[in-house]
This record gives structure tokens, C-alpha cells and sequence, in this order.
């Protein structure tokens, strides 16, 4: 078997040396990059060939690439690197890397051209000034073969286990039995409809009732097609952290069940998370774990997928056994966990690992055209994460700090940019005194001063790389992103200025306090080309309906499929009552709180247990919370807080128990809300005292505008879609399992109308 391989791959794996070194020295974005390669390229002569693809083998190693340019007429291959700031300051590990696959692509193109001997040229492009700085070097044929051979002869002994490792892997996938037996009810048609998606190459979206087992349901088939499939990877992409560890343990009951499965599966965390030294900067003048880092990774890589003394492969890469073998090799876990990425069979992650716009999964998948399957969990969280992914935010706050830091009280050339994007602010300020105004496009003379801040910024940088400055990093990061997404401005987002901070704090605004925003409304634009670079994508929830309402907004492709699985639950395992007499909106929220109340403990009389009670703010909660305190002193009861802890979190849920009794009180949409499991005596029913629809505010309402010029939906995308997917979520926490039941109260009168009563559970019989 052969086993391929990427040139700029195979370089890292071989030429890399040296320590970690993260120092901030600004970079290119990946559209600089790309017109760099360009203006490069354009310079060149009339027989110049640009990107052009090459290939080679040694042995049972193939590898493969796109070298930046070839000149016959000179004879000279061109690796080509776009950079900001000075020469200088490169690292000698850099350099050595980049000598790596120049002359890799040198060999290369000398045996597709049967060529005596070429010159290898390095093309440094300072994308600021244009110039080129190059470095060429002839270099015969043989000395050429014979450095490309080295890497690979470095590179083989792992390749070689790649490729017996991905041979039992997927024979031991061909045979893999579904771990519990039978398929729940609702399961083997969710499964049926994830395999049939991976075989023919499409992207699913999937409702399927909650409680059905569905991430067993999709991870199980997807890997059984894997081998037919010649998938390479498989990403498990969760909003939330539950979300990630119902992952890793349905991987793990997977690895029982077949104890020879060589599956190797990772999961990666933040970096806030897994970061041992957060006082310490990431290079390693600083950090002890980033000096040598690259020295010591391959025997940290080699003893993480090392198998057992039994032969089987060692359990999963999950947060802390990454820092155990990081640590044993005194190396960075975050940064190793990210090297192990390249080579683990499914990764569990966060969304933003793959969906946004720097995402390290699409990066690496795409660098090593790897065939890759998507899992999105809780696929209706996706909307509102993409909206924020894309959405570049400059809060008044950031720069004030920028302008008050002791780099700008240094540098008068940084002190002076940061001020002409403080008087830019301030006149726009003037201009448009109302509290919310949206503009047809971003301001163009604020746009301006913030490029020449940055550029300004930039090379300060790049001339005092040991001199760290938080704010002043953190508004260049916000000012870049809102440059980048400006750059991407269309339909599918808005510019915005609003005036709201001053009235939070309680105060007389005063222009150049404005949040100046590009809000993202649609992120469909930015989903759809990962969707579709991905072999094959299953997107699942409980709540996808309608299912046009997350076609629209999350890019899917037009061949997509929909399946809606049927619930495996009757009819008389959820009372589901709507209590009618009771209004929720929220100039009747004061009138609503006593009969909630009295319905709520009536309930709890009849039949005692655990309940959660559900409310739209936290507001309404607390004053909810007070008067049934006051009003039933008898009945325990414990409430969610605002930005609760993890600790406090669990704490919370773990009053939860088969023998408890009470009432707890959460935010309809918060940590409670989804991704809890509570089944049987742990929770017995709900109460649901909103309809979720987000807040009428200007924001929204412009929202609602441009989704009924998108749609033709306005009202129903911005408030009705997303406030009922709420509403089944939370509902969803009562019915685990085919054994469990309960009652949830939908307390307003509006759940009785049809239009609700369609968007709720078919299985659902309200009363």
C-alpha cells in the first residue's frame, strides 16, 4: 500500500527544529498571501509557469505538490513565502524549513523535466512594500534526489506504520458490530441515513428525537463506511463541551465492545484550557515546554499512538492523557495536540476547530487534501455560532486601552495612528447621533485610519518583537478582523453603530463611544464552501425544523438530504399542557408571575420529584424564584446564576438524584437548557414559561428586514424558528429514555396557536 504524502507535510515532519516560538511577528492573511503569490508571479517572464504540480516516490512514499513557479528560460524553481516586517528578525529554523521544500520541489521538477541541475531560488515578498528579497542557490540534480531521499527516508519508518496502522484500522472497521446490540427505535434509520450519505458523497441533515442515542447513531455508521469510503479523517464537531464528552464516551463504549479496533481518536481543547505555564509567553526564552519543542515531539508523537503491551492501541488522546505524555516529554500540550491532529483517526472538537475562518482542521485537511467526513452535533447551535464567527466587533473600550498603554506612551508613531482612528471615530459619532443607525457600507475614512493604524502597528511589531503589549495585541486583533470581514462585506451581513454602551454605564454618550459592528446575519456564505470540501457531512439535532429555515442560513449544498427520524417515544409518556390563561409577553411578565407560581406548585403537589422550570431572562427568573419562595416555602427549590462556573454547574445538576424532590430555575437557551442527560427519577417534568423569541430591539428588527428581503420570512427566521428550537430543547431534557415519563407545561397562551402547535414534536399531544 502506498502511502501519500504532502511536500510542505513531509518538510514539517522532517526539517523542523528547535523550539516553539510564538512571539508576536505579524503575518499575512491568507488573501495577502494569495496576491503576493500574484504580483510575484506577474513579474516573472513570458514562460514563467505558476502552481505548478509535481509529484514523486520513494519507495512505497508518494509525495506530492504544487511548486510556486517554474522559469525554463532561466532554469530556476521558485519557493515563494510572503511576510510582513524585517528579514532580520526571521529565525534560522524558518529558513531551514523553507531551504526543506524548495529543494524537495527542486528534485521533483528536475525528474519530471529530466534536468541536469537547476537553481533552487528562495522569493521572500514583503507584502507591505512589495520587494523582493531572494536567495538562489544551483544545485545539481543528484544533490537534489539525494535530499529529497533523506526526508523521505526520515519520514518512511513512520509512513510505514501509517499505512499498516490505516490497514488494520480499516479492516478492523469493515468487521466493527454495533457496540449495544440492537438499535434503539429511531436509531437504525438515523444510521441507515448517515452511512447512505458517506457512500454516496452528500450532506445530511438529520432531526432525531432526543434521547435516541444519536451520537453513537451517527459515529457508528460513519465509521463503518469509512474504509469503502477511503476516508481519512472524521471530525466531531460540538458546541459544547457536553456535546464533546458524549462523543469520547460512545468512541470509548465503541473501543470495549472491540477491543482490537486501532481506532486513534483526540480531543482538542482551548488553549485557556490546556496551557501550563498561562503566565508565560509561548516561545523558549519564556516557556520551558516551547524550548526544544520540535526536538522533542517526535518521541512525544511516537508515545502518545504507541499500542499496548497487548498489541492494542492505547486509549483515546483526551485532555488530560495529552498532558500526561506532553509533560513526560517536557513539551506543550496544546501545541502537541495540535501536531497529533495530523495523524488521528477521528478528532473531537469544538466548531470553530473547522468552521472558522483560521480553523485548524479545514487548514490541515486542505494542506493534505485529506478525504474527510464531518459530524456536526447540535447542529441547530450552528447558526448562531457561525453569526458570531463572522460577525467583527470594535468596542470603544479596546481602543481606549490601545491608546493608554505603555507602547503607545513610548511610541509616538503608534500613539499618533491610534488618535486618528479615535478623531475618525468621534466625527462619524457626529454624524449619526442616533442611538442605532445601520450604514450601507462601512465607513470609508474609518476604514482608512484603522489600515494605517495597523499598518503602523505591524511594524512596530515586527521592530519590538520582545515587547509584549495585551491591548495594545488585542485592538490590532479586533481591527484586523474587522478589516478582513469589511473586505467581505455583501448581503449576508451589516454595518452597524450603536450607542447602547453609554447608556449601560449609566451616562451621556459622547461621540467616538459607539460599538461600530459588521454583523453577520447569514453565515451560510462562509459554512458552505467547508461543507462542501468535506467527502461527506451529517448535521443532527432534535430541532431542525423547518428544515429550509437551516438550509438557508447554513449554506447547505443543493443536493443536501433531509431525514426526520420518528420519535420512539408514545404519545402518553409526555403530558404536554399548555396553559392558556397565562401571558408571558412582557408587558404582562408582573401579572404572569403568580399563576406560574401556583401552576407550578399544584404540579409538584400531584406528583413530587425533580422538575426544571424554565424562563427567558434572568430577570424573570429571579423575580419568579422570589415570589415562589415567599408564596411555598415548603418546596425546595435552587436557581441558575448569571455566568455560572463550571463547579457551580455541577453542582446544580448534581442535586438531581433518583430520590431528590424540587424545583430548579434556569434561562430557557443557557447550560441547562440542552446537552443535559437526566433520565428516569432525575427529572420527571418541565416548565416552559416563554415562547424563547429573542427580544424586539432595532438589531433584531433589522435583522428581521433583511431576512424577509433574503427569505420572504422575516418575522419567522428572526423570532418565531430560533425561540420554538429553544423551547423544544428544553422540553427535551424530560424523556431520555423509552422507559421515562414525564409532564412539561408550555405556560402562554400562544402555544396554543396552530402555527406553534406545527413547529413542535409531531409526537407531542398537547393539551
Amino acid at each position: 500500500m502506498t502511502y501519500t504524502v504532502a511536500v510542505r507535510e513531509l518538510c514539517e515532519f522532517t526539517a523542523k527544529q528547535g523550539d516553539l516560538d510564538l512571539r508576536f511577528t505579524p503575518a499575512p492573511t491568507a488573501l495577502e498571501g494569495m496576491a503576493g503569490h500574484a504580483v510575484a508571479a506577474s513579474r516573472r517572464g513570458a514562460s514563467y509557469r505558476a502552481e505548478v504540480a509535481l509529484n514523486g516516490s520513494y519507495q512505497s512514499l508518494r509525495v506530492r505538490g504544487r511548486a510556486d513557479g517554474y522559469d525554463p528560460a532561466q532554469q530556476r524553481i521558485d519557493e515563494v513565502k510572503t511576510f510582513k516586517g524585517r528579514m532580520d528578525r526571521q529565525p534560522a529554523s524558518h529558513r531551514h524549513l523553507h531551504w526543506a521544500q524548495a529543494k524537495v520541489y527542486g528534485w521533483l521538477l528536475c525528474k519530471q523535466e529530466q534536468l541536469a541541475h537547476i537553481d533552487v531560488a528562495l522569493v521572500y515578498l514583503d507584502v507591505g512594500t512589495q520587494q523582493e528579497t531572494v536567495f538562489t542557490e544551483r544545485c545539481s540534480a543528484n544533490d537534489l534526489r539525494q535530499h529529497f531521499e533523506a526526508q523521505c527516508q526520515r519520514f518512511i519508518a513512520w509512513a510505514e506504520q501509517q499505512v499498516a496502522h490505516r490497514a488494520v484500522r480499516d479492516a478492523a472497521l469493515t468487521t466493527l458490530a454495533f457496540p449495544f446490540g440492537d438499535f434503539r427505535t429511531g436509531q437504525r434509520p438515523l444510521a441507515e441515513a448517515v452511512y447512505k450519505a458517506a457512500v454516496a458523497g452528500r450532506c445530511l441533515l438529520a432531526q432525531a428525537p432526543t434521547g435516541i442515542g444519536k451520537t453513537i447513531g451517527t459515529l457508528f455508521p460513519l465509521l463503518k463506511a469509512a474504509p469503502a469510503q477511503r476516508i481519512d479523517k472524521v471530525f466531531f464537531l460540538a458546541a459544547k463541551t457536553s456535546g464533546r464528552q458524549m462523543a469520547l464516551d460512545a468512541l470509548a463504549r465503541l473501543s470495549d465492545s472491540a477491543p482490537a479496533l486501532p481506532l486513534r481518536v483526540l480531543e482538542l481543547v482551548a488553549r485557556d484550557k490546556a496551557c501550563e505555564h498561562p503566565d508565560k509567553a509561548c516561545h523558549g526564552e519564556s516557556c520551558p515546554l516551547a524550548r526544544g519543542f520540535y526536538d522533542r515531539l517526535p518521541a512525544a508523537r511516537a508515545a502518545a499512538f504507541a499500542t499496548t503491551s497487548a498489541g492494542q492501541t492505547a486509549p483515546a488522546l483526551v485532555q488530560n492523557r495529552v498532558r500526561d505524555v506532553a509533560l513526560q516529554h517536557d513539551v506543550c500540550p496544546y501545541y502537541l495536540s495540535q501536531e497529533l491532529a495530523r495523524w488521528a483517526d477521528v478528532v473531537v472538537g469544538d466548531y470553530n476547530y473547522y468552521f472558522d475562518l483560521g480553523g485548524l482542521l479545514h487548514s490541515l485537511a486542505q494542506a493534505n487534501q485529506w478525504r474527510t467526513a464531518l459530524l456536526v452535533d447540535e447542529a441547530h447551535n450552528l447558526v448562531e455560532r457561525g453569526r458570531k464567527m463572522f460577525t467583527a466587533e470594535l468596542p470603544p473600550a479596546t481602543l481606549a486601552q490601545a491608546r493608554s498603554s505603555p507602547t503607545a506612551a513610548r511610541h509616538t508613531p503608534v500613539k499618533k495612528a491610534l488618535d486618528k482612528v479615535r478623531r475618525t471615530w468621534v466625527a462619524l459619532d457626529k454624524a449619526h447621533t442616533a442611538p442605532y443607525t445601520v450604514l450601507e457600507t462601512f465607513p470609508d475614512k474609518l476604514l482608512a485610519a484603522l489600515q494605517q493604524c495597523t499598518t503602523k502597528l505591524t511594524e512596530h511589531f515586527a521592530d519590538h518583537p520582545t515587547e509584549p503589549d495585551g491591548a495594545l495585541q488585542a485592538f490590532y486583533f479586533d481591527a484586523l478582523h474587522l478589516q478582513r470581514m469589511a473586505d467581505l462585506l455583501d448581503a449576508h451581513s451589516m454595518v452597524d453603530i450603536s450607542q447602547a454602551s453609554a447608556a449601560h454605564h449609566q451616562r451621556a454618550f459622547k461621540p467616538g463611544d459607539s460599538v461600530v459592528c459588521i454583523r453577520n446575519v447569514v453565515p451560510a456564505p462562509f459554512l458552505q464552501p467547508r461543507l462542501q470540501a468535506a467527502h461527506t457531512s451529517t448535521l443532527f439535532s432534535a430541532t431542525l425544523q423547518p428544515a429550509r429555515y437551516y438550509a438557508d442560513l447554513l449554506g447547505l449544498p443543493n443536493d443536501h438530504v433531509w431525514v426526520d427520524v420518528e420519535s420512539p417515544f408514545a404519545a402518553y409518556q409526555l403530558q404536554v399542557q399548555v396553559a392558556r390563561q397565562i401571558s408571558t409577553r412582557y408587558p404582562h411578565r408582573a401579572a404572569s408571575l403568580a399563576p406560574i407560581a401556583a401552576l407550578m406548585a399544584q404540579q409538584f403537589r400531584e406528583r413530587p420529584g425533580n422538575y426544571l422550570a424554565f424562563f427567558s431572562s434572568y430577570d424573570y427568573l429571579q423575580q419568579a424564584a422570589a415570589l415562589f419562595a415567599q408564596q411555598h416555602p415548603d418546596v425546595p427549590h435552587w436557581c441558575q446564576s448569571r455566568r455560572m462556573p463550571e463547579g457551580e454547574q455541577r453542582e446544580f445538576l448534581a442535586r438531581f438524584t433518583a430520590t431528590s424532590q424540587g424545583i430548579a430555575f434556569a434561562v430557557l437557551g443557557g447550560a441547562f437548557a440542552e446537552g443535559i442527560d437526566l433520565p428516569g427519577r432525575r427529572l420527571i417534568g418541565a416548565f416552559v414559561a416563554t415562547l424563547g423569541l429573542p427580544q424586539v430591539n432595532p438589531v433584531n428588527e433589522q435583522i428581521r428586514e433583511r431576512m424577509q428581503d433574503l427569505f420572504g420570512a422575516g418575522y419567522d427566521y428572526t423570532y418565531l424558528y430560533p425561540g420554538l428550537q429553544k423551547v423544544v430543547q428544553a422540553a427535551g431534557r424530560v424523556i431520555r429514555t423509552p422507559s421515562d415519563e414525564g409532564v412539561v407545561h408550555l405556560m402562554d397562551e400562544r402555544f396554543g396557536q396552530a402555527q406553534v402547535r406545527n413547529l413542535l414534536p409531531a409526537w407531542w399531544q398537547t393539551r
